[in-house]
């Protein structure tokens, strides 16, 4: 076991069009400490849309 804090955290992203939370990734807190954004395959609005990190 390492003795030191868990960096990797695990993250919900949420569709900006439809409000939907469709993927569940995880990040390393000290390489991106702000919210991520990835564009992603929306299945509820069939086209690729940007999601955000949600708290």
């Amino acid at each position: 076991m390492l003795g030191g804090k868990i960096m990797r955290v695990n993250i919900t992203l949420e569709c900006t069009e439809c409000k939907e939370r469709n993927y569940i990734s995880k990040k390393n807190k000290r390489n991106s400490p702000d919210r991520v954004e990835f564009k992603k395959y929306c299945p509820r609005e069939r086209v690729v849309t940007l999601h955000r990190e949600t708290k």
